[in-house]
């Protein structure tokens, strides 16, 4: 008897329609592998979707039987199970067809599905490792389902092979999403969603996970790419979501350290390049654009942006300098010029308050001044040294030398008065005087002959202060009616007219300040005393200080800036500051005396500004 045998297994329906919509074919030739078109993931890389499988016709009768049992006998010794007509599970088929109780066929029949689910286990095994070993597993799935479907273990493996294709599926979607930039990085959708589900399917999927890792490297990615475009918030929100793809791995605190590091290095170069603009004119508006760029990216309270800010700040009020600080200019000639304190800017009020009854109408009206910028004051008095390098340097004569004489302290009296042969070269009762003493007996003219011979010296501006200048120094912040406040000066705060202060000859004040002793009569060397809150020694007494204005009555339309008044050819100048022979009154900060600009006496010397 001869058989036929046809057995077709078709899963799904002959025409159905694949994962993107289309129709496709799924049947196959006789005796082949029909395999379904296939989704493209990569360039080089295809993956069925259905696998087919039907077994070879063979024809069998009472003549070739034996020799088909010895045929499939010899196949299944060999491994041969299902490939083609020769193979042990198509003839164990055919042959069973002819014979159903034949207990030979049977065994051999059983042998074989042994096999096969063996060979089922290791196709599945394979794919973890390989995912092409898929074809293999689904080929043996469909030869399975022909030999014994209703075999339980035929049925497990068919349900572990429906979840290693969807965990596949998943796989490929997630593959195919992360080439698409769809990487799903919020929610649960895009590349990270469908490697999820593929885990969850099967935790050891080397492809989801290896697709993690992609999906976890182009969220980093993006977070680089932000980064060379200055926007690390966004960077760190990348970043952020990385560490959610693989949170037990090391990767994204690795990327964020790097991140991290040339942000720092960003952050750094920006300080650097705006500390440097300073140094140029006009290099406060450049440090600015730096600084914007640099709080753009720099974390908030970050150590360099607020270097810079403080940087810029400085310069806008001190160019180069700090408050504070005390520097000397070389000069052309060589040697140094005078010490110089930056002061700090601000504002005051100048003026005698309301309540001040010692006051003048000289000292008022009252007006609210303000310094955008600090200035540097000599730190005390010009001295005789220092005004001699200028006269050597220049032959300057000053007023007093022209005219022979000036005015000096006369021990017997007690007065000052007119004594010829005297000059910047003398103390202030006509003998030689000490390099370290303040300079006297000069006029306005010959402070301003100095300032300008330090500015040609030097190269800045050097100058008299201006009244507002001299006041705002004076005062030192604070408001009260005495540089110091109220009452008596503390001690050792400067040359003052004491009560307790004796002259040569046993002369006291008449009108001094009470419990107060400087142990001086006359000029005291420079800087002996203590010096204010500015840092500036002898402001308030030792002499009083030519400024840079003219004199005017009050201050009723005086400019509001802090500049010098000035009327151009006024003949009389402003006199500020107590001396060692002022009264208390005259002690006073809003104290001011109009006077011949070539008045020349043993009261008055000068100190010098320099513009920042």
């Amino acid at each position: 008897m001869k058989a036929l045998l046809l057995v077709a297994v078709l899963i799904g329906s002959a025409c159905s329609r694949s994962g993107d919509g289309t129709s496709v074919d799924r049947t196959a030739p006789s005796g082949s592998v029909a395999t379904a078109p296939v989704v493209t993931i990569g360039p080089d890389e295809a993956v069925p979707e259905v696998v087919v499988w039907e077994a070879p016709a063979i024809d069998v009768d009472e003549e070739n039987t034996g020799e088909l049992k010895e045929l499939a006998r010899v196949a299944l010794e060999e491994g041969r199970l299902f490939g083609g007509e020769a193979d042990a599970i198509p003839l164990y088929l055919a042959l069973r067809q002819t014979a159903p109780e034949d207990a030979e066929i049977r065994q051999g029949l059983g042998d074989a599905l042994d096999a096969l689910v063996v060979s089922a286990g290791e196709a599945l095994a394979a794919v973890e490792d390989d995912p092409s070993g898929l074809r293999q597993a689904q080929e043996v799935g469909s030869v399975v389902r022909v030999v014994a479907p209703e075999d339980p273990r035929v049925i497990a493996y068919l349900d572990q092979l429906q979840t290693v294709e969807r965990a596949q599926e998943a796989s490929l979607r997630g593959e195919r999403a992360l080439n698409q930039g769809d990487i799903g990085e919020v929610g649960d959708g895009g590349a990270i969603g469908w490697f999820r589900q593929s885990l969850e399917l099967r935790p050891r999927n080397a492809r989801a996970s290896q697709g993690l890792a992609a999906a976890e490297s182009a969220l980093i990615r993006r977070a680089e790419k932000a980064a060379e475009d200055d926007d690390y918030n966004a960077a760190e929100t990348w970043l952020d979501r990385a560490a959610e793809v693989r949170p037990d791995m090391g990767t994204v605190d690795r990327a964020r350290g790097q991140i991290n590091r040339v942000r720092l290095a960003r952050i750094g170069s920006l300080r650097d390049q705006g500390i440097a603009a300073l140094s140029a004119e006009g290099g406060v508006d450049v440090a600015r654009g730096h600084l914007a760029n640099l709080l753009r990216i720099a974390p908030e309270g970050n150590p360099a942006a607020v270097e810079l800010r403080e940087r810029i700040e400085l310069a806008s009020h001190y160019g180069l300098f700090r408050p504070g600080q005390v520097f000397t200019e070389g000069l052309r000639l060589g040697g140094r010029g005078p010490e110089m304190v930056v002061i700090p800017h601000g504002g005051f009020r100048m003026g005698a308050s309301e309540d001040d009854a010692a006051a003048t109408d000289a000292e008022r009206p009252a007006r609210s001044i303000r310094f955008d910028r600090g200035l540097a004051v000599a730190q005390h008095e010009v001295t005789v040294a220092e005004f001699r390098r200028f006269v050597t340097a220049t032959g300057h004569t000053t007023r007093a030398a022209r005219r022979g004489y000036s005015t000096v302290y006369d021990e017997r009296s007690g007065n000052l008065v007119r004594r010829n042969g005297v000059d910047w070269r003398h103390d202030y009762t006509g003998r030689p005087a000490a390099d370290q003493l303040p300079v006297i007996h000069v006029s306005a003219g010959d402070a301003d002959a100095y300032a300008e011979w330090l500015a040609d010296q030097t190269g800045h501006r050097y100058r008299l202060p201006s009244e507002a200048e001299f006041e705002y120094m004076l005062r030192a912040g604070n408001p009260g009616p005495y540089p110091w406040g109220e009452g008596s000066p503390p001690p050792g705060s400067g040359n003052y007219t004491g009560a307790l202060d004796e002259s040569p000859s046993g002369r006291h004040w008449r009108n001094a300040f009470q419990d107060y002793g400087d142990g001086a009569w006359g000029p005291a060397p420079a800087a002996s005393f203590a010096p204010n809150g500015y840092g500036l020694f002898d402001i308030a007494g030792n002499v009083s200080e030519w400024v840079g204005d003219c004199w005017h009555g009050s201050y009723r339309r005086a400019p509001s800036s802090a500049k010098a008044w000035v009327n151009p050819g006024c003949r009389e100048r402003v006199v500020r500051g107590g001396s060692w022979a002022s009264s208390p009154e005259q002690t006073r900060s809003s104290w001011r005396l109009g006077s011949d600009a070539n008045t020349t006496n043993a009261r008055v010397g000068f100190r010098v500004v320099r513009e920042i």
